[in-house]
């Protein structure tokens, strides 16, 4: 079975950027903060701040417990996205990159005398030395080579940080049994719950079982399709379609009010408004939550004719925001356009909605080309103008040029 996939993952990120760009903080535990509040959590943190326990998700108050030496810094979303168009470029000009998994996560398919295992290390190795020279020593990262994308990813969580990991076909599967099942790419936390009560509780166990089984605790294909990565078998993926644009925001000490909430929400809407007709999409419902500190979430949706238009998305956010609850304080916000297909493939509708202001968008969206995309809103986002920067998902790189 020959080698197909090397994976390059850049170790603690965001952390990293933030050490790279910033020596005082090289060698210290730092935890990357989306907003610098005492009630937010950590969205990345340094290996040395991993060492005391901290990770995604530590609240601000846990990471002074398990450290009280953290030091803590304001995410820079433009900054890791410009670090990593510099990082793919390094990379790209040693092995072509066949897919930018995520902003700290590339894979690159061997082919011909790329999946010779001499040729596929000289390759990772002469990656990382490009990198350290280029753009710093400390963005390292853990390369994993495999017969399969999955055994790759595998391989390149086996030796952390800087590390570098060949898993051939004929060590599979037993080399994948001192992971947890929670490890292995594609099982979450409900697939992991739902292995466990199964009675699976190691991936030793998980591999024990047949193909049919495994599609029976999956609930479908996808369970075969896992069967073949567990051995390293090429499996094929079929595309993903995208269902739904959203952004949400943790808000800032000041903007913890009805106002700061509302106008916060307004932002991301024309935020997402913005991307959602660049990416050539309508959208029929609009979603909105607010969770409050100490009180249930709330939650609304309103549905509409497919359009991109922002202006009637505003609108609709106005229907909803008034059903809100009162007296409450607001500690996180978000929205989604939902229900989206393509503008070249929708469907006219009987009795159309009419454009709220025609043309207005087109023009908008050249404004913010020219001059940035704080140049010209819509007012009901002023209080937050300074606020809900670019935010970067696990999948999602953000086009710095619309959001």
């Amino acid at each position: 079975m020959p080698l197909r996939a090397l994976l390059l993952d850049f170790n603690s990120y965001f952390a990293s950027v933030e050490q790279q760009l910033r020596p005082e903080l090289r060698g210290r535990p730092v935890g990357v903060l989306p907003v610098m509040a005492e009630t937010t959590c950590c969205i990345a943190a340094s290996y040395q701040a991993k060492r005391f326990g901290i990770k995604t998700g530590t609240s601000v108050m846990e990471a002074r417990e398990l450290c009280p030496e953290v030091v803590f810094v304001a995410a820079r979303p433009a900054v890791y996205v410009e670090m990593h168009h510099r990082l793919m470029d390094v990379v790209n000009s040693v092995i072509a990159i066949t897919e930018v998994l995520s902003i700290d996560e590339v894979v690159c398919d061997l082919t011909g005398s790329w999946q010779r295992e001499e040729v596929a290390v000289k390759l990772a190795k002469t990656a990382k030395t490009k990198i350290l020279a280029e753009v710093g020593e400390c963005l390292t990262s853990s390369v994993g080579i495999g017969p399969n994308r999955f055994i790759a990813k595998m391989a390149s969580n086996m030796q952390k940080p800087d590390g570098l990991t060949v898993v051939h076909g004929e060590d599979l599967p037993q080399a994948l049994y001192r992971l947890k099942l929670g490890d292995l790419h594609g099982v979450g936390r409900a697939m992991l719950a739902r292995l466990e009560n199964t009675g699976i509780h190691s991936v030793e166990a998980l591999c024990q079982l047949d193909r049919a089984s495994l599609r029976r605790v999956w609930g479908s294909v996808e369970g075969e399709r896992m069967y073949d990565r567990l051995r390293g078998e090429d499996v094929s993926t079929p595309p993903s379609r995208r269902g739904s644009i959203g952004h949400s925001h943790v808000l800032p000490p000041n903007l913890r009010t009805d106002q700061g909430a509302y106008a916060v929400l307004s932002k991301l809407t024309q935020k997402a408004t913005r991307r959602m007709r660049a990416e050539g999409f309508l959208a029929k419902r609009l979603e909105v939550w607010v969770d409050y500190r100490q009180r249930a979430p709330w939650v609304a949706e309103g549905h509409i004719n497919a359009m991109s238009d922002t202006l009637g998305f505003l609108r609709m956010l106005d229907t909803l925001w008034a059903e809100r609850p009162r007296g409450r304080e607001p500690i996180k916000v978000g929205m989604v356009l939902k229900d989206l297909t393509r503008a070249d493939q929708a469907a006219l509708p009987l009795f159309p909605t009419p454009s709220a202001a025609p043309g207005l968008d087109a023009v908008l969206d050249k404004l913010h080309r020219r001059f940035g995309n704080d140049a010209v809103y819509f007012g009901g986002a002023f209080q937050a103008i300074g606020a809900a920067p670019a935010r970067i998902s696990f999948t999602h790189i953000p086009d710095m040029n619309l959001e």
